[in-house]
């Protein structure tokens, strides 16, 4: 009798212990499974390509500047820029949205989130790159005089410039040309604001982008009076994202794609910029 009632209990108790190392299993696999989720978690917080998926879009920083970024009659952004966002975005499943940014705060519109990517013909100037995880460069670009076309050939190299009054681009590689060349300057909130001065003969000149004066100014554009002239500066574009993203290598990789299928060059040569496409 004594010894039926030890090997019950025995048997309670070694079902008692299956039962508990059984539980500690099943604790131990959830936890795994948490652990598994939590790191997903962490790569996605950490990975701007991942977070852009996650939310279904690409957010571009922009400012209206042709050929690069400008909106159609439809009111739809278009561009060189514009386009080539697009086939990135879409290599991503997501939809490029623009928005329109001070140009002054285009870092920190970066870091605190409220854009992707700064992606508007932007000169890869050292205070740019480091502050952005950059892209390489993609298109050659210059800074250059607009003046009037009566008076283009009293301006035809630096020394001739000294006196004139320009307007520049706050914050762009325009205004840093006119600084380093100790000119005279009024900046204003735009490239396009900066030709307006020029036209209506409150600035005597102003500097902008060469591949924005292609599109802009001379025959055949809104401003066939206006012509460019000197040269100040020649620049290379890039494209910035936040510090330390992932989002710059995944995007060079893109620009690589692009350029040898050949839809860079047919998104250039669409808006007249073809000339000024690097090799990726």
């Amino acid at each position: 009798m004594k010894k039926r009632i030890v090997s019950v209990f025995l048997a309670a108790v070694i079902t008692t212990m299956l039962a508990a190392c059984g539980a500690a299993a099943d604790n131990g696999g959830s936890g795994s499974a948490d652990s598994t989720d939590s790191s997903a978690a962490t790569e996605a917080a950490d990975s701007d390509v991942a977070a852009i998926k996650a939310k279904g879009k690409l957010i571009v920083g922009i400012t209206d500047f042709a050929p690069m970024d400008y909106k159609d009659d439809n009111g739809e952004w278009i561009g060189f820029d514009a386009d080539m966002a697009k086939e990135v975005a879409s290599s991503l499943g997501v939809e490029a949205e623009f928005v329109e940014i001070d140009w002054d705060n285009k870092i920190l519109e970066l870091e605190n989130g409220s854009i992707d990517v700064v992606w508007n013909g932007m000169t890869l100037t050292p205070e740019v790159t480091g502050a952005m995880e950059c892209t390489k460069a993609y298109c050659n670009n210059a800074q250059v005089v607009i003046v009037k076309s009566d008076v283009a050939d009293q301006y035809s190299d630096k020394d001739s410039l000294s006196g004139l009054t320009f307007a520049v681009e706050s914050g762009s590689a325009g205004e840093a040309a006119a600084t380093d060349n100790g000119l005279e300057f009024l900046a204003v909130k735009t490239q396009a604001d900066a030709v307006m001065e020029v036209e209506a003969g409150t600035s005597d000149a102003c500097i902008i982008d060469l591949l924005m004066a292609g599109a802009m100014v001379g025959e055949g554009t809104g401003y066939e009076d206006l012509t460019h002239t000197v040269e100040l500066t020649t620049e290379e574009y890039g494209i910035g994202c936040r510090k330390g993203s992932d989002l710059a290598e995944y995007i060079n990789g893109q620009l690589k794609t692009l350029y040898d299928n050949k839809t860079m060059t047919e998104i250039a040569t669409k808006y007249g910029v073809q000339e000024a496409v690097v090799a990726q």
